[in-house]
């Protein structure tokens, strides 16, 4: 047989590599795919309620190293038995079919018994295609441990059962088909790889000594790396800054001298906060887009107008002005084949094409709201009256729910008390 080789690049999942297989002799054929490009710093986890036929048909890029579970079967197909593939729901459980059918002639034969069980389970499977009732389909991509801090969804009897799919490399991806609108029967969340998962997939975390305070603020830190756009070798730059009237951070930035892409990153220089913050900002006046922004990776934005939400993890850790990260959303909706590109559906491209341009009218016709709701307090958005309120800006404080916690990854974990337990343990 032919295999054909193909390296692209597809936004949100950077570089993949496309091989596809195909043999003259008995017109079998298969394709897959494998990443090109980097581990994602965080894991994902998408979940989805099936609640109709459309929703079979929603695409889907699934990494070799996530696991596809139905509970109301009993049912997994483990992380590294299946290639990377871009399909559908539907096809997975096509593609679990036919593995399952695979053997069936030869397991008549030896163990009749058995043959008959997978029998009726290949029956159940090819029913849950038609989604005559609600089924949960998860995903996993080898979760251990506590600190998967990504919530698993759950149903009561009668309502649609949720499909999850968790990737801890992060490069997984379900299509949410009224975007730019939140979609309510998909839920993303992004999590912290456990030390087990960076083994499984590779990653080997150095431990070096932490260097006082003190001497990093005054300096600015250069480490090498490799561009994540043409794998080139880049620096990266780091520094601690204090933002007045907030708090310390470490701004990230990568210049790429070879295919001169750039890109910078925030992380919060502080712990977690004792409570978690919600920013409203009134957009009233076109100065307000020179506003300094910082969103960090837990943060997620939401503009009601538009009905438009941002999901915590989705652009990362920024430090920029309003204007900027109006840009960035902008970007991120016109990079997204599934939305925009030749993978869209028919009516999507212009929907989409007329939440940009109301959202190019936020920057100076239109007034709208902001709001930056980040659990763990780590977000920020410039008074322009400091330190005098501002009439337009309100920063309200609120605890934390169990399910935020949990994914920030503090409900197991312990500060106090540790060390007799660690000690009763050996």
């Amino acid at each position: 047989g032919v295999t054909r080789l193909l390296l692209t690049r597809i936004p949100f999942f950077k570089e993949i590599i496309v091989s596809s297989f195909t043999c003259d002799s008995c017109s079998w054929s298969n394709t897959e795919i494998q990443s090109a490009g980097r581990i994602q710093e965080q894991g994902v986890r998408y979940t989805l309620a099936v609640a109709s036929r459309q929703d079979m048909n929603r695409e889907v890029v699934k990494t070799d190293c996530a696991t596809a579970r139905i509970p109301e079967l009993d049912f997994e197909i483990p992380a590294f038995t299946q290639k990377g593939v871009l399909t559908t729901i539907e096809g997975i459980i096509d593609r679990a079919v036919a593995g399952l059918e695979q053997d069936q002639p030869v397991r008549r034969v030896t163990d009749r018994e058995v043959a008959s069980k997978i029998d009726e389970f290949i029956v159940k499977l090819k029913q849950l295609k038609e989604v005559h009732s609600p089924f949960t389909f998860v995903s996993v991509g080898g979760c251990w441990g506590p600190s998967c801090t990504g919530q698993r969804g759950t149903a009561s009897p009668g309502s649609p059962l949720p499909q999850v799919l968790d990737d801890p490399s992060g490069n997984s991806f379900v299509e949410n088909p009224r975007a730019p609108q939140r979609d309510e029967a998909l839920a993303v969340a992004h999590y912290r790889r456990s030390p087990q998962q960076a083994a499984v997939l590779g990653l080997q975390l150095e431990e070096t000594p932490a260097e006082p305070a003190e001497d990093l603020r005054n300096e600015v830190l250069q480490f090498n790396t490799n561009c994540p756009e043409c794998n080139a070798p880049a620096s990266t730059n780091m520094k601690l800054v204090q933002i007045p009237h907030f708090k310390e951070v470490i701004i990230m930035a990568t210049n790429c001298d070879s295919c001169g892409h750039r890109t910078n990153e925030v992380k919060s220089g502080g712990a977690i906060e004792a409570q978690g913050t919600r920013i409203t900002l009134r957009i009233t006046d076109p100065c307000d887009m020179t506003r300094d922004i910082l969103k960090s990776e837990t943060c997620s934005v939401e503009i009601p107008e538009l009905e438009f939400e941002l999901g915590m993890g989705a652009l990362g850790g920024k430090f920029t002005t309003l204007e900027g990260l109006l840009k960035d959303i902008r970007d991120l909706v016109e990079r997204n084949p599934f939305t925009l590109g030749d993978s869209s559906m028919p009516g999507r491209t212009e929907k989409l094409q007329e939440f940009l341009g109301r959202l190019q009218e936020v920057k100076g016709k239109m007034k709208a709201c902001l709001i930056l709701d980040d659990p763990a307090g780590n977000s920020y958005l410039q008074n322009v009256y400091a330190p005098d309120e501002d009439p337009e800006l309100q920063v309200e404080r609120y605890e934390r729910t169990f399910e935020q916690n949990e994914e920030l990854g503090l409900n197991d974990m312990k500060t106090e008390g540790y060390e007799a337990e660690a000690a009763a343990g050996r």
